[in-house]
């Protein structure tokens, strides 16, 4: 019952050279934004996706290898655990995009295309999101408070984010952003935090249950470094995964028990399939801790109801399992017939109490509307754990010292935005719902044009920043990825790549049910730029099934 993460690391050497194909480059293709003359024939053209990297980009070459050879470290002598890890979206995929990226730099007429189109990672503002004014407006005043006293300033920022950010620096020691804090994360603004809880579920929430951390990955790391001891520990796994969850549990020794999600009925957990897995892996001796939930889904983009939640609170509560909820995508919702519920308030309304059940839910300033990925803010909330439990928590957290401050103070504001009178409340909601509502449309404008493709199906997104389109391959195009040693939907979207320079993350680094094939393509290039990226798509989806067609 080892983890599906570790199927393609048992070959990691073997795997170096993929699609080593070497051709010059073609002057001119059908997908090239610029305009040339001479277009290469079909299959000249789709031998060109596959020519950019003759070999995993960031493997070193053999004669930058052996420049090494004195050196005391070798691949196989560094933890195998390491080599068994792995986090597809930042793989080979976007490591090939990078090389292409910097190739354009130097020649922007190298490849069929003038730019690199992220879309393998929920990293909004990188691609033109831009962020919430009040939440930078505190930041800046919190980073220089010199500035508050200056006259200017009142005609510059509104007056709550110079008012919060007066009641941010009372909180911080020395009143200054670049020193640490209590390892949990400022006192004062984990009670903001509490209050927004709170606020957003109707029950109490305690300041010592909260852990700010630097996004919310450390907090998934934490758990999984708190609950697995050895590979005969198991941690219960949703697949479709987000890979930080594989990546985590390999890195600290465990086993993944997969639970498959229905992607027939819109990626719906059945709580008796997970209680097949769950028995299954006790049968073979593993000691399953936890159960993973991602609500809204990724790579999926599902929500939850809030009656299958409460079977999953239950199945929890019986088992003795430990619920891992990751709600980071809670403001992400784009249909009108779901909502978020946290597990928490699902559970204290089914009368569950904080010795009832043990619960982490998962927060993050990276998505939602915000998008503050590189500000590095997220938190998890701990409850229905004994007191010298806690204590352990803590000796981790304090390993770390502290979370960087600007994220904490983030995720303060993320839990507690401008309310109505404020000075920016009407700005703010107008920001906040004009990404939303942007969001919405780009999903839906995606999920109709991967519907309209030949061999694809994709599910509604209702939530999260994702679509997750099954595709039917030729075999043709199946025995091709083979003989390349590399999975279809993997040289599928290393085509897409070479044909468009659009960057999708294939469905095997997430895992997939056994012989089907898919891809995570986010929502969030800008709206105006959706058109060209589905033309983009369209355009090398049909030459692509025309080429490999059995």
């Amino acid at each position: 019952m080892r983890k599906f993460a570790a199927e393609k690391s048992k070959n990691l050497l073997a795997h170096r050279k993929i699609c080593a194909v070497s051709l010059q480059h073609p002057t001119a293709s059908v997908f090239s934004s610029q305009s040339h003359q001479n277009p290469l024939p079909q299959s000249s053209i789709l031998l060109r996706f596959l020519s950019s990297a003759a070999s995993n980009p960031s493997a070193p070459s053999e004669s930058m290898a052996s420049d090494y050879s004195s050196t005391p470290i070798k691949i196989d002598s560094i933890n195998p655990k390491v080599l068994e890890c792995e986090y597809a979206v930042r793989g080979e995929i976007v490591n090939l995009a990078q090389k292409l990226q910097e190739d354009l730099k130097v020649n922007p007429d190298s490849h069929p295309f003038d730019e690199i189109i992220y879309c393998n990672i929920g990293n909004p503002q990188s691609l033109g999101q831009q962020p919430i004014t009040f939440f930078r407006e505190v930041l800046a005043l919190c980073d220089h408070p010199a500035i508050l006293d200056k006259g200017e300033t009142q005609g510059i920022f509104s007056a709550d984010s110079i008012e919060r950010a007066f009641q941010i620096l009372d909180q911080i020691p020395g009143r200054a952003t670049g020193a640490y804090s209590h390892s949990q994360g400022i006192k004062g603004l984990r009670d903001t935090i509490c209050s927004g809880i709170e606020a957003r579920d109707g029950f109490p929430a305690d300041p010592n249950d909260i852990f700010l951390t630097d996004g919310a990955s450390p907090a998934v790391h934490m758990m999984m470094q708190l609950l697995i001891r050895s590979e005969n520990d198991g941690i219960l796994c949703p697949i479709p995964q987000y890979p930080l969850y594989s990546a985590s549990i390999a890195l600290h020794g465990g086993s993944l028990v997969p639970y498959y999600l229905d992607e027939a009925t819109g990626w719906g957990l059945e709580v008796s399939d997970v209680k097949k897995q769950l028995e299954a892996a006790r049968s073979k001796g593993i000691d399953v801790r936890a159960l993973v939930v991602i609500n809204p889904g990724n790579p999926t983009g599902q929500v939850l109801a809030e009656s299958n939640q409460q079977q999953i609170v239950d199945f929890c509560k019986n088992e003795g399992l430990v619920l891992l909820a990751d709600e980071v995508y809670q403001e992400n919702i784009y249909v009108p017939d779901k909502q978020f519920h946290s597990f928490k308030k699902v559970a204290r309304s089914m009368g569950y109490g904080e010795k009832d059940i043990s619960l982490v839910s998962f927060q993050s300033v990276s998505k939602g509307y915000y998008g503050e990925c590189g500000k590095r803010g997220g938190y998890m909330e701990v409850t229905g754990f004994a007191p010298e439990i806690r204590e352990q928590m803590y000796k981790l957290a304090s390993v770390n010292l502290c979370s960087n401050i600007s994220g904490q103070i983030l995720a303060s504001l993320v839990m507690s935005p401008p309310k109505v009178g404020d000075e920016s409340y009407e700005s703010y909601t107008a920001e906040r719902d004009g990404i939303l509502s942007s969001l919405a449309r780009r999903a839906k404008t995606l999920e109709d044009a991967l519907n309209s493709l030949e061999g694809v199906t994709c599910n509604r997104a209702e939530g999260a920043m994702y679509l997750f389109p099954r595709i039917s391959l030729p075999n043709k195009a199946i025995e091709a990825a083979k003989s390349m040693k590399t999975a279809p939907d993997a040289f599928y979207a290393r085509c897409l790549l070479n044909a468009t320079g659009v960057v999708v993350v294939p469905g095997s680094g997430f895992g997939q049910v056994p012989g089907t094939w898919h891809f995570r393509c986010t929502i969030l290039p800008q709206e105006d730029r959706i058109p060209a990226i589905v033309s983009r798509l369209t355009d090398f989806h049909k030459a692509f099934m025309d080429e490999y067609r059995d």
